[in-house]
């Protein structure tokens, strides 16, 4: 069976990862990008082999004109690899095309509030896939799987975190540190969203040097002050890393979650709202969510003097594995069923 998968954010390649590993062995596998926040250097750590078809763009309509780009060269692709079926996290810059050549196209999914992408998507999506906790129906077309995105790769049996990389940044082990993200409010579904203030920014990461090193992840310029904390680690060192941190405090809804699954302690401070980030905090308390930083701040200086705070996240992570399954092993079961199935071709 030929397997076409399109990555449109490094979250993707991490999904897909180890299911495209599994399905190399058996089936012929074309995976394509878009070229956003160093998705070919992720690809490249993982030594998977791609396509790149498409690069963000600032200018006016960039991105209408960027998603003709991607699905025309994908177009192309498609017609002389002749997938059986077409896989994307998202499914913006694919399903149409996936349509157009009436191969079946699996989006998965995770996030509501993205309103305009999924209006793009869904509808031509032959499947959506999404966690159970999702807030929506999409009708006969909707798949719900008991699980998160990020136990794709993170679940234990797909995930040993790896000590070196605390050698790499100077941690010592078993000494407090704290991993920050901000992000920059650029996707069309963040408009009107917001976190941290700059002064926000300054206040907590002089309020955490007191208890440990602190590391930024941010996509938007940080403040001169801030810069030294800026991680240097490879990107896909980064889980790692959330594996050992005292705390995950941040913007990014991804790697919120990611924090909650491994355990880590998850501050996540947005306007937003998610249904897999609400069923996290509600129903394992693995994830603690504010809409302004005043309240978050708050909390973070009574939690850090909370003793053997780690063993306790690590005992409510137990809990909620016991409730989820490998996600891995579910998409490539999956997508296998999908051999022979000429009825799912519109």
């Amino acid at each position: 069976m030929n397997i076409l998968i399109d990555i449109g954010h490094p979250a993707h390649v991490h999904f897909f990862r180890n299911a495209v590993m599994t399905w190399q062995r058996k089936h012929s596998v074309i995976i394509t990008a878009r070229q956003k926040d160093g998705v070919d250097l992720l690809l490249k750590s993982y030594g998977l082999e791609y396509k790149l078809l498409s690069r963000p763009s600032k200018r006016k309509f960039g991105l209408l004109r960027e998603l003709f780009i991607h699905e025309a060269r994908l177009l192309q692709i498609a017609r002389k690899f002749n997938p059986r079926v077409i896989l994307s996290v998202a499914g913006t810059f694919n399903v149409h095309a996936a349509q157009w050549l009436r191969i079946p196209s699996i989006v998965f999914y995770d996030t509501e509030h993205a309103k305009m992408q999924n209006l793009i998507s869904y509808p031509f999506a032959t499947k959506i896939c999404t966690p159970s906790c999702y807030q929506g129906d999409m009708g006969k077309k909707h798949i719900r799987y008991s699980g998160y995105q990020e136990l794709a790769y993170l679940h234990p049996n797909e995930f040993v975190p790896d000590a070196s990389v605390l050698k790499e940044l100077h941690v010592q082990p078993d000494s407090p540190f704290f991993i920050l993200r901000f992000v920059s409010w650029g996707a069309s579904h963040d408009i009107g969203q917001a976190g941290f203030s700059e002064s926000g920014k300054r206040r907590l990461v002089a309020s955490l040097k007191a208890h440990g090193d602190v590391f930024i992840s941010s996509e938007a310029p940080l403040p001169p002050e801030l810069e030294p904390h800026r991680l240097t680690v490879s990107p896909e060192k980064i889980h790692d890393l959330l594996f050992y941190a005292s705390m995950y405090i941040g913007e990014g809804a991804t790697m919120a979650s990611e924090a909650a699954v491994l355990g880590t302690p998850s501050v996540f401070v947005s306007s937003l709202s998610l249904g897999y980030l609400m069923e996290l905090e509600e129903k394992y308390q693995l994830v603690h969510s504010f809409a302004e930083q005043k309240a978050a701040m708050e909390y973070i200086q009574r939690t850090l003097g909370k003793k053997s705070l780690k063993k306790e996240w690590a005992d409510k992570r137990a809990r909620m594995l016991e409730d989820k399954i490998d996600v891995t092993p579910w998409i490539v079961d999956l997508i296998d069923t999908y051999q022979g199935q000429d009825n799912d071709r519109t």
